[in-house]
C-alpha cells in the first residue's frame, strides 16, 4: 500500500510538472531581469572603483530596507487574485487590483518620508565616509522612482495571479535595456548627457522604474479592451474592508520580507564599517547569491500561483502537488547553483570588477555563499507555497527567529568580536539561512498533510461590489 501511494504521489507531481515549468518559465525569467538591473549599475559603476561599487550597495540596502516593506504588503495579493482567479471570479481579480492600487497610494507617502529621513540619519551609523558620499546623491535619485515601483509591483501581483506571467517577463527584459542604456549615457556622460557617476546609476535606475509601471498599465488596459474581461467596467471607489483584508494577510509577508531583507541590509550596513575593499567583495557575491536566488523566488512566485488557483478551484491534493514540484525544482537548481560557485569563484567575481583585492577577499566569500544555496532555496520556495495558501504568518515568525536571533548575532560576533571581518558576517548569514530552509521546509510539510486532508480554506474573503 505504501508503494502504491508513493507511486501515485511521484505521479502527481510529474503532472505537475510541466504546468510549473510553464508558468514559472516566464516568472523566472522576470526575477532575473530585476535582478540584472541591479548588477548592470554595478557594472557600469565597477570601473569608477571599490568605494563606486560600495556606494552603490549601501545606497540598494539602505532604499530597500524601507521600500520593501511597502512591496511586500501588496503580496497578499497572490492568494486574493490567485483563489479568486481559480474560481472562476473575473470580476473579484479585478476588484482586488483597485484595492491594492489604493493600498499602495496610502503607503507612499510614509515611505517616501522615510527615505528622505535616511539622508541625514545616515551620517550617525559610522559608515565609511568615502563610500557614504557617493550613497547618498545615489539614494536621493531612486527614491523618485518609489511611486512608480508602488505600482508596477500591484499590476504585476494581479497579473501573476491569473497566469498572465509573460506580459511581467517582456516588461522587465525590456527594462534592462533602458537601465542600460540610461546608466551607459548618465555615469559615463554619453551622447552629450553629464558623466553623474554613481548619482547617474541612480537616477537610470528610477527612469527605469517608471518604464516598469508604464509598461504592465499599458498592457492590462489593452488585454482587457481586446478580451473583454471587464477590468475598465470595475468601481473605482474604495472599499476599506477589502483593503483591510488585503492588510491583513499581505501585513505577514510584508514583515517576513523586510525582515530577511533586513539581516541583509544591516549585513551590508555593518560591511559598511568595514574597510572599501571589503564592501565591495560583499556586494559583489551578494550580486551573484541574489542572482541564484532569482530561481528559486521565481518558483516560489509560480508556487504561489499554483497553489492558490487550485484552492481556489476546491482542489487541496492539487494545491499539495504545486507545493511539493515547486520545491524540488528550487532544490535542484540551488544546489547545483552552490557546486557552480565552489567550482569557479574567482572567474565570478572577475565579472564585476578587476581590483585584485576585491577578486581575492569575494572568492572567499563565494564559498560561504555555496555553503547556503541549497537552504536559501528552500525557504525561499516553502514561503511563496504557503503565501498560496493563505499562511503568511509562519514565514513572519520563522524569519524573524532564523535570521535575526540566529544568524545576525552569529555573524556580529564572530566579524566584530572574533576578528573574523567580512568572512565571520557571512557564516553568519549562512546559519541563518541554514536554519530557516529547514524551518520552512518543516512548515510546508505541515501545511502540505493538511491540505491532503481537506483542512483548507478560502483565503480570498471576497470584496463587495
Amino acid at each position: 500500500m505504501e508503494g502504491l501511494e508513493q507511486e501515485t504521489s511521484r505521479r502527481g507531481i510529474g503532472r505537475e510538472l510541466g504546468p510549473m515549468l510553464r508558468l514559472a518559465g516566464p516568472v523566472i525569467s522576470a526575477e532575473l531581469g530585476w535582478m540584472a538591473m541591479g548588477i548592470v549599475d554595478t557594472i557600469f559603476v565597477g570601473r569608477l572603483g571599490a568605494e563606486a561599487i560600495g556606494a552603490v550597495s549601501l545606497g540598494n540596502a539602505l532604499y530597500f530596507a524601507v521600500v520593501i516593506f511597502g512591496m511586500g504588503l501588496l503580496l497578499g495579493m497572490d492568494a486574493l487574485v490567485s483563489q479568486a482567479h481559480g474560481a472562476g471570479d473575473r470580476e473579484e481579480c479585478h476588484a482586488w487590483l483597485v484595492q491594492g492600487l489604493y493600498l499602495a497610494v496610502m503607503v507612499c507617502p510614509p515611505i517616501l518620508l522615510l527615505l528622505w529621513a535616511a539622508d541625514p540619519l545616515s551620517d550617525r551609523l559610522g559608515l565609511n565616509p568615502t563610500v557614504l558620499a557617493q550613497a547618498k546623491p545615489y539614494l536621493h535619485a531612486v527614491t523618485w522612482g518609489t511611486p512608480a515601483l508602488l505600482i508596477y509591483a500591484a499590476f504585476r501581483r494581479y497579473l501573476q495571479g491569473m497566469g498572465l506571467v509573460k506580459p511581467v517577463m517582456v516588461a522587465l527584459l525590456s527594462a534592462n535595456v533602458v537601465n542600460a542604456l540610461m546608466d551607459w549615457m548618465l555615469v559615463h556622460g554619453k551622447l552629450g548627457a553629464p558623466a553623474m557617476g554613481v548619482a547617474g546609476a541612480g537616477w537610470a535606475t528610477t527612469v527605469s522604474r517608471c518604464y516598469l509601471a508604464g509598461f504592465l498599465v499599458v498592457f492590462t488596459l489593452v488585454h482587457d479592451a481586446r478580451t473583454g474581461r471587464g477590468l475598465i467596467r470595475s468601481s473605482l471607489a474604495p472599499r476599506l474592508a477589502a483593503i483591510r483584508r488585503l492588510f491583513a494577510i499581505g501585513l505577514p509577508a510584508a514583515t517576513h520580507i523586510l525582515l530577511e531583507v533586513g539581516v541583509f541590509a544591516l549585513a551590508t550596513t555593518l560591511a559598511g564599517m568595514l574597510d572599501a575593499v571589503s564592501l565591495a567583495a560583499h556586494h559583489v557575491v551578494l550580486d551573484v547569491a541574489s542572482v541564484t536566488f532569482m530561481i528559486p523566488l521565481g518558483l516560489a512566485n509560480a508556487g504561489a500561483i499554483r497553489v492558490g488557483q487550485a484552492i481556489g478551484r476546491g482542489e487541496p491534493e492539487a494545491a499539495s502537488r504545486a507545493g511539493w514540484t515547486a520545491l524540488a525544482l528550487g532544490a535542484a537548481f540551488m544546489a547545483t547553483a552552490g557546486m557552480f560557485m565552489v567550482a569557479f569563484p574567482r572567474v565570478l567575481s572577475t565579472l564585476f570588477t578587476d581590483d585584485a583585492a576585491v577578486i581575492a577577499t569575494a572568492s572567499r566569500l563565494m564559498l560561504l555563499a555555496a555553503a547556503f544555496q541549497l537552504f536559501d532555496g528552500l525557504q525561499g520556495v516553502a514561503t511563496g507555497a504557503l503565501r498560496g495558501a493563505g499562511d503568511t504568518h509562519t514565514p513572519m515568525v520563522y524569519t524573524l527567529f532564523c535570521h535575526w536571533a540566529v544568524g545576525l548575532p552569529v555573524g556580529w560576533l564572530l566579524a566584530f568580536r572574533l576578528g573574523q571581518g567580512v568572512d565571520g558576517l557571512w557564516i553568519g548569514l549562512a546559519a541563518g539561512l541554514l536554519a530557516a530552509g529547514l524551518a520552512l521546509l518543516w512548515a510546508w510539510h505541515r501545511k502540505a498533510a493538511s491540505l491532503s486532508r481537506g483542512e483548507f480554506a478560502m483565503a480570498a474573503a471576497g470584496v463587495e461590489h
